[in-house]
């Protein structure tokens, strides 16, 4: 036998055994993979394959009622109270970015400079994230009061009139991102205080020695070094203003009237209110979409900007 012929056997050989030696490794893996499979399915998948399978029929409180294809996507998009409820979804979910955003960014540069008590004021600046959404509700409805409210009484003390606040058409909706904006700033600050503890101190010290005013600084330096971090905070606080439930209703029920009528609160009162859960089944999966596509899109920016930085 020649030296090519035993390297042909050894070959063969190897191919054989080779389907032997993969199968225990799966085997062994199995029962590992199978619970988180088996989760994934029945807490994940199966809620949402129900709530599509739901939204093309024509279920009621009494039940499923019969299969009516696309008809409840058709009648959603010819609602005018849904594109009301999205415009509103829109508009809260861009202020309650943008005001934490500006405002943590600004509270993250002032406690990134080292003075007194630095810490304790660090502590009590992020107590408003740490209260539970139904109480903090609950607090503002009082302070939002008009005539009891502390809210009016402040504007009376630098003279100016006092407003409706919630109880108005015209300004619910930013008095609600009022306070989103009190609530969640403390995390956008958190999240570029990270960002602005890990930069370099290198570029800074040439800066400096260039004579670089702190604005030129902040404009060529800090702000592109940290746009991956505000990057970030504008995904969770996207997503999370999107879906914001708690807040609104315990507020306001997504009145006066319907001014501050969101998604989230035209389905509940759809599914669980008027009881026609076929219909806000299909508002829920197309809020998902919503939500998707926003998200790729906000992962996509923030691809964008990890470059740019570096």
């Amino acid at each position: 036998m020649t030296a090519a012929d035993a390297e042909v056997g050894r070959r063969q050989r190897v191919r054989a055994r080779r389907p032997n030696a993969v199968a225990p490794t799966l085997r062994t893996y199995l029962p590992f993979i199978l619970p988180a499979v088996v989760v994934v399915g029945a807490v994940i998948i199966f809620p949402w394959a129900f709530t599509g399978w739901v939204s093309l029929h024509d279920w009621q409180a009494t039940g499923a009622g019969g299969f009516i294809g696309l008809d409840n996507y058709a009648r959603l998009f010819a609602d005018a109270r849904f594109g009301e409820a999205v415009w509103h979804t829109l508009l809260y979910t861009v202020l309650s970015v943008l005001l934490p955003l500006v405002l943590g960014l600004a509270a993250a540069l002032v406690f990134n400079e080292r003075f007194p008590l630095r810490g304790l004021a660090r502590g009590i600046v992020i107590m408003p994230m740490m209260a539970t959404p139904v109480a903090i509700a609950l607090v503002w409805t009082m302070m939002f009061h008009p005539q009891l409210g502390v809210l009016n009484y402040l504007l009376s003390l630098v003279g100016l009139p006092p407003s409706l606040w919630v109880f108005d058409q015209a300004t619910v909706i930013p008095s609600l991102v009022l306070v989103e904006t009190w609530q969640w700033t403390p995390l956008v600050m958190l999240i570029v205080l990270g960002g602005l503890s890990a930069l370099p101190t290198e570029p800074y010290e040439s800066a400096q020695i260039d004579g670089a005013s702190w604005l030129q600084q902040f404009r060529y330096l800090t702000l592109p070094m940290i746009s991956p971090f505000l990057m970030v905070a504008v995904i969770i606080r996207s997503i999370d203003a999107l879906k914001s439930f708690d807040i609104i209703y315990a507020i306001t029920q997504g009145g006066p009237g319907t001014a501050s009528e969101t998604i989230n609160i035209y389905l509940y009162t759809q599914a669980f209110s008027f009881y026609d859960i076929g219909y806000g089944s299909a508002i829920a999966v197309v809020f998902f979409g919503i939500v998707v596509a926003m998200s790729l899109a906000l992962l996509w920016l923030r691809q964008r900007a990890k470059l740019a930085a570096t």
